[in-house]
């Protein structure tokens, strides 16, 4: 899940688990991983509970900015396809998983 909203550069893990739990009324032990940006959007901070502790990550894109929803209140679920796309700054809008068909017993 991400984020719609910005948050500060300086906002540590126990600061976006609070943002997760108040803003969302989420659990932020139910292992989602939760994206934040910042607000130049070159930086997007991942906070994930991997059942052993919580784990606060980030990422700087050199030359570019994440593709970001416009703001709103509720947090943007994405596909895995689309969060690997927008970790690897490309355009996670653009980007659909392929439905696959169940085989059929002849």
């Amino acid at each position: 899940m991400i984020s719609a909203s910005i948050i500060s550069r300086r906002s540590k893990r126990y600061g976006l688990l609070a943002h997760v739990a108040n803003h969302f009324e989420l659990d932020p032990f139910d292992g989602a991983i939760y994206v934040f940006r910042s607000r130049r959007a070159d930086r997007l901070k991942l906070l994930v509970w991997d059942g052993t502790g919580l784990v606060l990550t980030m990422k700087r894109l050199n030359g570019g900015r994440f593709t970001w929803p416009k703001p709103q209140a509720d947090p943007v679920v994405l596909s895995k396809v689309q969060f690997e796309a927008l970790f690897e700054g490309i355009d996670w809008r653009a980007v659909t998983a392929a439905s696959v068909r169940k085989p059929s017993f002849l």
